[in-house]
């Protein structure tokens, strides 16, 4: 069954050398758990995937396995080039994770036959529910609902996290997980299982309120409209480690050619915690 629920995409800590700190992930997937994630997504985008080795990932993956219990761990396994997703989601099936996510290869820009003949490798390396990644933002191309709904076809497509901003719906044989944190309250609203989200890094009980309190759905996503916007103000997780470090949470820091956010962003993302009751004002 895919995950469902708020599925947080975890940052990866690294130390001041610029490694993996594994003992300070561990504690931030404990918090995460506690504080209104359902699951995880370990070593995507917002854990700074592209930067990280084949095996800082499977570490990650491992690590992940070991400390979260019955909490479903979903490994980000794709890529733009087929036999390193097929490699990847194989090696993170062996890991025991409970799902893969896997992105629309992104700078190919394949065709529709490439697509389908991608996820039809990739799907063919687990037993595992794959969730397809549809984000024309960083992959360049969007799959239209039409070509999802063929995809779903294939053995063990299971889901969507879908990250455009117009035209998400419901797709015939999928699950519709949001990809956007501003699109949760309407994709939980339209039938959605729910999201993968970044701001539940910092806001996971608030986030999954939205699913506990259907009734203030719409409310609590108004409520949480100034955060989405501060995280989206660089790359992530750019604003997102700014913010936990404020918070007091420890993510490290960031790998080039990802920088730390400027103090003109830093300004607008306190000042969002602030707004959205997450930090005190000074």
């Amino acid at each position: 069954m895919t995950p469902r629920g708020i599925l947080t995409a975890m940052v990866t800590p690294f130390d001041a050398d610029g490694r993996v700190d594994e003992a300070a992930g561990a504690r931030l997937m404990g918090h995460l758990l506690e504080n209104g994630s359902d699951g995880l997504v370990v070593a995507g985008t917002t854990g700074e995937s592209p930067t990280l080795s084949d095996d800082e990932k499977c570490a990650l993956w491992e690590l992940a396995v070991a400390e979260c219990g019955d909490a479903p761990v979903i490994a980000g396994t794709g890529s733009n080039d087929t036999a390193h997703s097929i490699e990847l989601t194989a090696r993170a099936t062996e890991i025991g994770v409970d799902a893969v996510l896997v992105v629309c290869p992104y700078y190919n820009k394949p065709p529709p036959a490439g697509l389908k003949a991608h996820y039809e490798a990739v799907a063919a390396a687990t037993d595992r529910p794959v969730i397809l990644y549809n984000i024309p933002g960083r992959s360049v191309i969007d799959m239209p609902n039409a070509l999802l709904a063929e995809l779903a076809e294939i053995p063990n497509v299971s889901a969507v996290k879908q990250a455009r901003t117009e035209d998400v719906g419901p797709i015939e044989g999928l699950d519709l997980l949001a990809g956007n944190d501003d699109s949760l309250a309407d994709v939980l609203d339209m039938g959605g299982t729910g999201g993968i989200t970044v701001a539940s890094n910092i806001a996971g009980p608030r986030m999954h309120a939205m699913i506990d309190e259907p009734e203030r759905r719409q409310e609590i996503h108004s409520e949480l409209e100034p955060l989405f916007g501060a995280m989206s103000l660089a790359a992530s997780p750019i604003p997102l480690k700014a913010a936990m470090a404020m918070l007091g949470l420890d993510s490290g820091r960031l790998r080039l050619p990802l920088v730390e956010a400027s103090e003109e962003q830093r300004g607008e993302i306190r000042g969002a915690l602030e707004t959205t009751g997450l930090l005190s004002p000074v």
